[in-house]
């Protein structure tokens, strides 16, 4: 398995890898979800593609109280942080090629410009505040 699913048992251990050096790409969904479920797969074989990266797939409604304040409002959304700056949060086509380069683009960033990027907009700089999943989950 190339990405964690959050469990209320491995929230530590998902806080841990967290903290780590790395880009994190999230993916926020519900079991309800019937793109969600075929998402799943395509969410797998991003991961496979980037083995440097946390992918961490979580289920909003079971996790209400981690990302109960996120505006989710499509399925899947995707969530791309490295350190303490959210890079990207927002709905993903179900396409992991465009999720693929979604995330090429990111990690391709210097942490300087994902600073200067994160408060260049008033979009982004809420991100900073209610999207940041080490706060969340610390």
């Amino acid at each position: 398995m190339h990405s964690t699913t959050l469990h209320a048992d491995n929230r530590a251990e998902v806080a841990a890898a967290l903290a780590q050096d790395r880009l994190v790409v999230a993916c926020l969904c519900a079991a309800w979800c019937g793109t969600c479920a075929s998402y799943r797969a395509a969410f797998e074989e991003l991961a496979s593609r980037h083995p440097d990266k946390y992918f961490l797939w979580v289920d909003i409604e079971d996790h209400a109280d981690l990302v109960g304040d996120l505006d989710v409002e499509n399925f899947p959304t995707l969530l791309i942080q490295r350190h303490d700056h959210v890079a990207f949060f927002g709905t993903m086509l179900p396409d992991p090629n465009v999720a693929h380069r979604l995330v090429e683009a990111q990690a391709e960033l210097s942490d300087e410009e994902l600073a200067r990027q994160a408060a260049s907009t008033p979009e982004r700089r809420q991100w900073q505040q209610e999207c940041n999943l080490r706060a969340l989950l610390g």
